[in-house]
Protein backbone atom coordinates (compact mmCIF):
# COMPACT_ATOMS: atom_id res chain seq x y z
CA UNK A 1 0.00 0.00 0.00
CA UNK A 2 1.51 2.95 -0.99
CA UNK A 3 1.84 6.60 0.90
CA UNK A 4 -1.67 7.92 -1.03
CA UNK A 5 -3.89 4.73 -0.16
CA UNK A 6 -2.58 5.06 3.75
CA UNK A 7 -3.52 8.55 3.89
CA UNK A 8 -6.56 8.27 1.95
CA UNK A 9 -7.43 5.05 4.36
CA UNK A 10 -6.65 7.24 7.25
CA UNK A 11 -9.01 9.93 6.24
CA UNK A 12 -11.93 7.86 5.26
CA UNK A 13 -11.97 5.89 8.86
CA UNK A 14 -11.64 9.41 11.11
CA UNK A 15 -14.98 10.29 8.53
CA UNK A 16 -16.48 7.34 9.57
CA UNK A 17 -16.10 8.04 13.07
CA UNK A 18 -16.74 11.33 12.71
CA UNK A 19 -20.58 10.23 10.98
CA UNK A 20 -20.77 7.33 13.92
CA UNK A 21 -20.29 9.41 16.41
CA UNK A 22 -22.81 11.66 15.44
CA UNK A 23 -25.36 9.07 15.64
CA UNK A 24 -28.94 10.59 14.09
CA UNK A 25 -27.49 13.46 13.50
CA UNK A 26 -26.15 13.57 9.90
CA UNK A 27 -23.31 15.98 9.15
CA UNK A 28 -22.90 18.81 6.77
CA UNK A 29 -20.45 18.52 3.96
CA UNK A 30 -19.10 21.33 4.72
CA UNK A 31 -18.16 20.27 9.04
CA UNK A 32 -17.48 16.79 7.60
CA UNK A 33 -14.60 18.31 5.01
CA UNK A 34 -13.60 20.78 8.01
CA UNK A 35 -13.18 17.97 10.23
CA UNK A 36 -10.89 16.30 7.72
CA UNK A 37 -9.15 19.71 6.72
CA UNK A 38 -10.08 19.49 3.76
CA UNK A 39 -12.34 21.83 1.02
CA UNK A 40 -15.68 20.38 0.71
CA UNK A 41 -15.04 19.45 -2.96
CA UNK A 42 -11.38 17.75 -2.57
CA UNK A 43 -13.61 15.80 0.44
CA UNK A 44 -16.80 14.99 -1.55
CA UNK A 45 -14.59 14.07 -4.55
CA UNK A 46 -12.08 11.04 -1.97
CA UNK A 47 -15.40 10.01 -0.12
CA UNK A 48 -17.02 9.36 -3.35
CA UNK A 49 -14.25 7.46 -4.79
CA UNK A 50 -14.06 4.91 -2.19
CA UNK A 51 -17.47 4.60 -0.42
CA UNK A 52 -19.57 4.82 -4.25
CA UNK A 53 -22.16 7.55 -2.96
CA UNK A 54 -21.80 10.89 -1.29
CA UNK A 55 -21.33 10.99 2.59
CA UNK A 56 -24.95 12.77 2.63
CA UNK A 57 -26.46 9.43 0.82
CA UNK A 58 -23.52 7.31 2.96
CA UNK A 59 -25.18 8.62 6.28
CA UNK A 60 -28.96 7.62 5.59
CA UNK A 61 -27.52 4.46 4.99
CA UNK A 62 -26.31 4.31 8.82
CA UNK A 63 -29.71 4.92 10.22
CA UNK A 64 -31.47 2.85 12.83
CA UNK A 65 -34.08 1.60 10.46
CA UNK A 66 -31.40 0.70 7.72
CA UNK A 67 -31.12 -3.26 9.28
CA UNK A 68 -34.41 -3.29 9.04
CA UNK A 69 -35.06 -1.81 5.33
CA UNK A 70 -31.98 -4.53 4.23
CA UNK A 71 -34.00 -7.50 6.15
CA UNK A 72 -37.29 -6.14 3.62
CA UNK A 73 -35.85 -5.69 0.69
CA UNK A 74 -32.47 -7.62 0.51
CA UNK A 75 -33.50 -10.76 2.16
CA UNK A 76 -31.48 -13.36 0.54
CA UNK A 77 -32.52 -17.50 1.66
CA UNK A 78 -29.03 -19.00 2.11
CA UNK A 79 -30.10 -21.90 -0.62
CA UNK A 80 -30.97 -19.71 -3.66
CA UNK A 81 -27.70 -18.23 -2.61
CA UNK A 82 -25.98 -21.36 -3.57
CA UNK A 83 -27.93 -23.15 -6.33
CA UNK A 84 -26.47 -19.45 -8.23
CA UNK A 85 -23.11 -20.00 -7.47
CA UNK A 86 -23.03 -17.34 -5.29
CA UNK A 87 -20.22 -18.88 -3.21
CA UNK A 88 -16.89 -18.95 -1.42
CA UNK A 89 -15.19 -19.93 -5.03
CA UNK A 90 -16.97 -16.62 -6.48
CA UNK A 91 -16.32 -13.17 -6.03
CA UNK A 92 -16.81 -10.91 -2.70
CA UNK A 93 -17.13 -8.07 -2.94
CA UNK A 94 -14.67 -7.32 -6.17
CA UNK A 95 -12.28 -9.71 -4.37
CA UNK A 96 -11.62 -13.34 -5.41
CA UNK A 97 -11.46 -15.81 -2.56
CA UNK A 98 -10.05 -19.03 -2.25
CA UNK A 99 -10.85 -21.13 0.85
CA UNK A 100 -9.16 -24.07 2.51
CA UNK A 101 -10.07 -25.14 5.61
CA UNK A 102 -8.07 -27.13 8.53
CA UNK A 103 -8.67 -30.97 9.31
CA UNK A 104 -10.65 -31.62 12.29
CA UNK A 105 -7.79 -33.49 13.60
CA UNK A 106 -5.44 -30.33 13.70
CA UNK A 107 -8.28 -28.00 14.89
CA UNK A 108 -8.45 -30.14 17.66
CA UNK A 109 -4.82 -30.24 18.59
CA UNK A 110 -5.30 -26.47 18.81
CA UNK A 111 -2.75 -24.96 16.14
CA UNK A 112 -0.03 -27.17 17.85
CA UNK A 113 2.82 -27.06 15.01
CA UNK A 114 1.56 -23.87 13.28
CA UNK A 115 3.53 -20.89 12.63
CA UNK A 116 0.89 -17.91 12.10
CA UNK A 117 2.37 -14.80 11.00
CA UNK A 118 0.67 -11.68 11.69
CA UNK A 119 1.03 -7.83 11.47
CA UNK A 120 -1.34 -4.50 11.80
CA UNK A 121 -2.37 -2.70 8.68
CA UNK A 122 -4.50 0.64 8.03
CA UNK A 123 -8.44 0.02 6.99
CA UNK A 124 -11.00 2.49 6.63
CA UNK A 125 -12.91 0.82 9.57
CA UNK A 126 -9.72 1.08 12.06
CA UNK A 127 -6.45 -1.04 12.70
CA UNK A 128 -6.74 -4.44 11.11
CA UNK A 129 -4.67 -7.10 12.17
CA UNK A 130 -4.04 -9.38 9.71
CA UNK A 131 -3.14 -13.23 10.49
CA UNK A 132 -2.00 -15.67 8.66
CA UNK A 133 -0.40 -19.06 7.36
CA UNK A 134 1.48 -20.00 4.45
CA UNK A 135 -1.78 -21.15 2.92
CA UNK A 136 -3.54 -17.90 3.53
CA UNK A 137 -5.33 -15.61 5.83
CA UNK A 138 -7.00 -16.85 9.28
CA UNK A 139 -7.39 -14.19 11.12
CA UNK A 140 -8.45 -10.27 10.14
CA UNK A 141 -9.85 -8.28 13.10
CA UNK A 142 -10.68 -4.48 13.73
CA UNK A 143 -9.30 -3.30 16.88
CA UNK A 144 -11.63 0.09 16.87
CA UNK A 145 -13.30 -0.89 19.96
CA UNK A 146 -11.33 -3.27 22.21
CA UNK A 147 -7.52 -1.56 21.52
CA UNK A 148 -4.55 -3.39 19.88
CA UNK A 149 -3.68 -5.33 22.58
CA UNK A 150 -7.08 -6.66 24.04
CA UNK A 151 -7.50 -7.48 19.94
CA UNK A 152 -4.10 -9.36 20.22
CA UNK A 153 -4.87 -11.56 22.83
CA UNK A 154 -8.47 -12.34 21.59
CA UNK A 155 -7.14 -13.75 18.56
CA UNK A 156 -3.91 -15.59 19.79
CA UNK A 157 -6.12 -17.39 22.35
CA UNK A 158 -8.29 -19.10 19.49
CA UNK A 159 -4.89 -21.16 18.76
CA UNK A 160 -3.18 -21.41 21.83
CA UNK A 161 -0.21 -23.89 20.80
CA UNK A 162 0.41 -22.62 17.69
CA UNK A 163 3.53 -19.81 17.23
CA UNK A 164 2.80 -16.37 16.42
CA UNK A 165 5.52 -14.58 14.37
CA UNK A 166 5.09 -10.88 13.68
CA UNK A 167 5.82 -10.45 9.80
CA UNK A 168 3.58 -7.71 7.99
CA UNK A 169 5.89 -7.89 4.56
CA UNK A 170 4.62 -11.83 4.37
CA UNK A 171 1.22 -10.79 4.67
CA UNK A 172 1.18 -7.53 2.62
CA UNK A 173 -0.26 -8.98 -0.51
CA UNK A 174 -2.92 -10.87 0.92
CA UNK A 175 -4.02 -7.88 3.40
CA UNK A 176 -3.50 -5.30 0.54
CA UNK A 177 -5.50 -7.43 -2.16
CA UNK A 178 -8.33 -8.15 1.43
CA UNK A 179 -8.89 -4.28 2.61
CA UNK A 180 -8.28 -3.17 -0.58
CA UNK A 181 -10.85 -4.90 -1.96
CA UNK A 182 -9.13 -6.13 -5.21
CA UNK A 183 -7.38 -9.08 -6.86
CA UNK A 184 -7.14 -12.10 -4.91
CA UNK A 185 -6.75 -13.26 -1.83
CA UNK A 186 -6.27 -16.81 0.24
CA UNK A 187 -7.99 -18.10 3.18
CA UNK A 188 -6.94 -20.67 5.48
CA UNK A 189 -9.73 -21.51 7.96
CA UNK A 190 -9.07 -23.02 10.94
CA UNK A 191 -12.10 -23.92 13.45
CA UNK A 192 -14.75 -26.30 14.55
CA UNK A 193 -16.47 -28.98 11.84
CA UNK A 194 -19.81 -27.06 12.98
CA UNK A 195 -17.69 -23.86 12.77
CA UNK A 196 -16.65 -24.51 9.41
CA UNK A 197 -20.16 -24.93 8.41
CA UNK A 198 -21.50 -21.94 9.51
CA UNK A 199 -18.36 -19.76 8.11
CA UNK A 200 -19.13 -21.14 5.05
CA UNK A 201 -22.79 -20.57 5.04
CA UNK A 202 -21.89 -16.93 5.16
CA UNK A 203 -20.04 -16.81 2.11
CA UNK A 204 -22.83 -17.10 0.50
CA UNK A 205 -24.49 -14.04 1.42
CA UNK A 206 -24.21 -11.42 -1.79
CA UNK A 207 -22.80 -8.55 -1.31
CA UNK A 208 -25.18 -5.69 -0.10
CA UNK A 209 -27.68 -8.53 1.54
CA UNK A 210 -28.16 -10.06 4.58
CA UNK A 211 -29.80 -13.23 6.12
CA UNK A 212 -30.82 -14.28 9.56
CA UNK A 213 -29.68 -16.55 12.38
CA UNK A 214 -32.09 -18.89 11.66
CA UNK A 215 -31.95 -18.98 7.87
CA UNK A 216 -28.00 -19.68 8.47
CA UNK A 217 -29.23 -23.06 10.99
CA UNK A 218 -31.30 -24.02 8.13
CA UNK A 219 -29.09 -23.71 5.71
CA UNK A 220 -26.49 -26.32 7.27
CA UNK A 221 -28.88 -28.73 7.95
CA UNK A 222 -29.76 -27.48 11.77
CA UNK A 223 -33.13 -25.46 12.45
CA UNK A 224 -32.89 -25.82 15.77
CA UNK A 225 -29.53 -24.79 16.51
CA UNK A 226 -30.09 -21.15 16.32
CA UNK A 227 -28.12 -20.11 19.10
CA UNK A 228 -25.30 -22.56 18.44
CA UNK A 229 -24.72 -20.66 15.02
CA UNK A 230 -24.77 -17.16 16.84
CA UNK A 231 -22.13 -18.49 18.58
CA UNK A 232 -20.31 -19.95 15.65
CA UNK A 233 -21.27 -16.44 13.74
CA UNK A 234 -18.89 -14.45 16.84
CA UNK A 235 -16.71 -16.50 16.59
CA UNK A 236 -15.59 -15.67 12.80
CA UNK A 237 -11.51 -15.14 12.95
CA UNK A 238 -11.82 -13.70 9.67
CA UNK A 239 -14.03 -10.46 9.44
CA UNK A 240 -15.25 -8.70 6.75
CA UNK A 241 -13.81 -11.49 4.21
CA UNK A 242 -16.44 -14.14 6.13
CA UNK A 243 -19.15 -11.60 6.29
CA UNK A 244 -20.59 -12.48 9.94
CA UNK A 245 -21.91 -8.87 9.81
CA UNK A 246 -24.53 -9.57 7.23
CA UNK A 247 -26.60 -11.53 10.27
CA UNK A 248 -29.21 -10.23 11.77
CA UNK A 249 -31.59 -10.84 14.36
CA UNK A 250 -35.17 -11.88 12.69
CA UNK A 251 -36.81 -8.66 14.00
CA UNK A 252 -34.07 -6.67 11.81
CA UNK A 253 -32.19 -5.56 14.85
CA UNK A 254 -28.39 -5.85 14.17
CA UNK A 255 -28.00 -8.29 16.81
CA UNK A 256 -23.88 -8.16 18.16
CA UNK A 257 -20.68 -8.14 16.53
CA UNK A 258 -17.47 -9.13 18.38
CA UNK A 259 -15.71 -5.72 17.12
CA UNK A 260 -17.91 -3.99 18.28
CA UNK A 261 -21.90 -2.34 16.17
CA UNK A 262 -20.23 1.02 15.55
CA UNK A 263 -18.23 -1.45 13.32
CA UNK A 264 -20.82 -3.93 11.68
CA UNK A 265 -22.96 -0.47 11.00
CA UNK A 266 -20.15 1.09 9.16
CA UNK A 267 -19.31 -2.71 6.75
CA UNK A 268 -23.26 -3.07 6.69
CA UNK A 269 -23.70 0.64 5.24
CA UNK A 270 -20.67 0.58 2.88
CA UNK A 271 -22.02 -2.22 1.39
CA UNK A 272 -25.23 -1.06 0.37
CA UNK A 273 -23.92 2.19 -0.57
CA UNK A 274 -21.85 0.10 -2.98
CA UNK A 275 -24.09 -1.77 -4.57
CA UNK A 276 -26.66 1.13 -5.11
CA UNK A 277 -24.01 2.90 -6.84
CA UNK A 278 -23.26 0.45 -9.17
CA UNK A 279 -27.28 -0.09 -9.56
CA UNK A 280 -27.50 3.86 -10.66
CA UNK A 281 -24.29 3.81 -13.00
Amino acid sequence: MDHSETYHYHVMRRAIDAIDAAGETHLSLNALAAEMNMSPAHFQRLFSTWVGVSPKRYQQYLTLGHAKTLLRDRFTTLETAQAVGLSGSGRLHDLFVRWEAMSPGDFARDGAGLTIYWGWFDSPFGPALVMGTDRGICGLAFSAEAGAEPTMADMTSRWPMATFVEDPLRLRPWATAALGMRGETQLHMIGAPFQLKVWEALLTIPSGHVTTYSEIAQAIGNPKAVRAVGTAVGRNPVSWLIPCHRALRKSGELGGYHWGLPVKRALLAWESARIDAQEIT
